[in-house]
């Protein structure tokens, strides 16, 4: 596969090609070194493209984590405690010690409802996101995931490697692309999302 275009949001490009060009070097090479034809095998059953072969996410998806784990990229996954509360919540939420997080919330009398967040690869405070999944996922990614572990210290840049138009073209609907995601990023303004992100491309060689 190839990048086809990169967006630098909060300078997070210029940042890792600054201060850790290597990790930059890794991420490109993975891209470039799968082979985009070994997940061209999924025959669609969705109405509008009956018999069509497509791409397949799961495949896909499977061909980056070889990729990457390679390189010693690992998922990482970081649980939490939430509260129904929203007093409890501004107290606990720059908590960063879950013990500490539940012990709070229980003290004050509610419940301690045990989630995580998790993204797929992680190293050297660099967190990558294959989002092959449904439109609404990335925002998710920005917002939520590369946010948590931003504001928790754990990261420095986000990096979102989402399909190009012309690859979602060729898999099953509603699948999130480059061109739509980098017009919502703008339309939100330039400190949001708070986080120096990556957004990358990527389409088939």
């Amino acid at each position: 596969m190839k990048i086809a275009q990169t967006y630098s949001h909060l300078n997070g490009l210029e940042f890792l090609i600054t201060h850790k060009p290597e990790l930059w070097s890794e991420i490109q090479s993975a891209i470039k070194n799968i082979d985009a034809s070994e997940a061209f095998d999924k025959i669609s059953k969705e109405k509008t493209m009956i018999g069509k072969t497509l791409y397949s996410p799961s495949k896909l998806n499977k061909l980056f984590k070889k990729e990457f784990y390679k390189n010693g990229w690992q998922e990482k996954r970081i649980s939490y405690y939430v509260s129904e509360d929203l007093d409890t919540t501004k107290q606990i939420v720059d908590i960063t010690d879950k013990n500490e997080q539940k012990q709070a919330i229980i003290d004050n009398g509610f419940v301690a409802y045990n989630t995580y967040n998790q993204v797929d690869f992680v190293k050297d405070k660099v967190a990558v996101e294959v989002q092959l999944g449904k439109y609404f996922s990335v925002q998710y990614d920005l917002h939520v995931k590369h946010t948590f572990f931003y504001n928790r210290g754990d990261i420095d840049v986000g990096i979102e490697i989402i399909p190009m138009h012309s690859l979602m073209a060729q898999m099953s609907t509603g699948i999130a692309w480059y061109e739509n995601e980098l017009t919502n990023i703008v339309r939100e303004g330039r400190s949001n999302p708070t986080v120096p992100i990556i957004l990358i491309g990527i389409e088939p060689d």
